[in-house]
């Protein structure tokens, strides 16, 4: 039986993170920026979830004071729809409650409805628009708040 967990990013994940990264997104990241942020981004803390070791899903983060700003979070094309997205966001925000953070905020596609929703399961609330954020097609972003 599959079982999915949730920990910190290692190291050794970022070659699959990479691949997820690409798979998911129009711009994928710098191939060198995961390295970065795990290694020398004091506030970075990401995650990933893996699927009988198998890392099928990411988020990042940076957390500041008592603040956390999602930087991405995606999960493999293969393996979305099954809830991992969920339970790795619900990961998220108990490593951050439990550090003290009290407020998370993110941005989001406005196209991106499939993903609004789980956030607002999440008791995210709108904040605003950032105009033309996406490079890839100046789409437009939601920004997304929530008070933990």
């Amino acid at each position: 039986m599959a079982k999915i967990q949730f920990r910190k990013m290692k190291e050794s994940d970022i070659e699959a993170v990479k691949g997820i990264d690409e798979r998911s997104f129009p711009i994928p990241w710098p191939d060198d920026i995961y390295e970065e942020e795990l290694n020398k981004n004091q506030y970075a803390q990401y995650f990933v979830a893996t699927l009988n070791e198998k890392v099928v899903g990411f988020c990042g983060s940076w957390m500041v004071l008592d603040e956390a700003q999602i930087t991405n979070i995606a999960i493999d094309p293969a393996h979305r729809g099954r809830g991992y997205g969920q339970g790795l966001f619900q990961y998220l925000i108990n490593y951050a409650v439990a550090h003290g953070i009290r407020h998370l905020s993110l941005e989001v596609r406005v196209s991106n409805i499939t993903a609004q929703r789980m956030y607002k399961k999440f008791g995210m609330k709108p904040g605003g628009i950032r105009k033309n954020y996406y490079s890839d097609n100046q789409e437009d972003a939601l920004v997304l708040w929530v008070n933990l």
